[in-house]
């Protein structure tokens, strides 16, 4: 894995800049928070290679920071939501991390520290930026609305739990459950150990790489493509053969991602 050197916090805001495309905002104003956000996630993908990789996952912001910007990877939430949040910071926005428990199967709520997002205050309110979540809101989410939020991604509703926690409905079925109480990455190792480890977790059960695009989303999961535009999904199964040159190229036309070892999908392990 090829790594462009960050030396110094100008250049590397510069670097992550160039890497989602974006010019340096004016202003740490709502319209740039958005432009971010939505070219974030059009360009640096949700993925757990490293999991199926043997990588190591270092939840400190010059490691994550090397490996998304430097090495133009992408992550789960614990890697892109805390260098979207070195960014916003070094820009001039006042952010926090925030731990979240995400809705499995049956509705059941998981470990604590199971995701992170990111609070951002930008022209006097908080916003709920998350770029780690995968097929999500394109733009922040306003954090104190109780209303319907209209998004290219869904209908959004945050609601207030009796114990002060903060619901985030998607077209009307609960996604996570927000902590508002800042938190540091260090927090995070534990669920992070825990979704890199466990046999109940997705990300071990599942390999995925995906990130949105201008008409839909393209995702890659083994040697399952799947692409959707327009609201029409088609799947198609990329030849195995040849020591996986065509998911190799998949990963590097689609995704930007070059890999010189392939990661093993769950299945195929002994």
């Amino acid at each position: 894995m090829t790594t462009e050197p960050l030396p110094t916090p100008g250049a590397t805001v510069d670097a992550y800049l160039r890497r989602i495309g974006a010019a340096r905002p004016d202003r740490p104003d709502v319209a740039a928070l958005r432009d971010l956000h939505l070219r974030h996630l059009r360009t640096v993908p949700f993925e757990n290679l490293s999991i199926h990789l043997g990588e190591d996952i270092v939840l400190e912001e010059k490691p994550l920071l090397d490996k998304i910007v430097g090495a133009r990877r992408g992550g789960f939430c614990y890697e892109v939501n805390t260098t979207f949040a070195v960014l916003l910071r070094e820009l001039g926005f006042r952010v926090s991390l925030l731990q979240a428990r995400c809705y499995g199967e049956g509705g059941r709520l998981g470990i604590p520290y199971d995701h992170m997002a990111v609070l951002v205050e930008a022209e006097g309110r908080r916003w709920l930026a998350d770029v780690g979540f995968g097929d999500h809101s394109h733009f922040p989410l306003a954090l104190d609305e109780r209303d319907d939020q209209t998004d290219p991604g869904g209908t959004f509703r945050i609601e207030e739990t009796e114990d002060g926690d903060l619901e985030v409905l998607r077209n009307g079925k609960p996604q996570y459950r927000l902590e508002l109480r800042p938190r540091v990455p260090a927090d995070f190792t534990v669920g992070a150990w825990y979704h890199r480890t466990s046999p109940d977790s997705h990300f071990t059960r599942s390999l995925i790489c995906s990130r949105l695009t201008e008409d839909g989303r393209v995702t890659l999961s083994g040697h399952k493509l799947v692409t959707s535009v327009n609201g029409e999904r088609t799947e198609r199964l990329l030849d195995g053969a040849g020591g996986g040159d065509e998911v190799r190229a998949a990963y590097r036309d689609l995704f930007g991602i070059e890999l010189t070892d392939l990661p093993v999908p769950p299945a195929r392990r002994d």
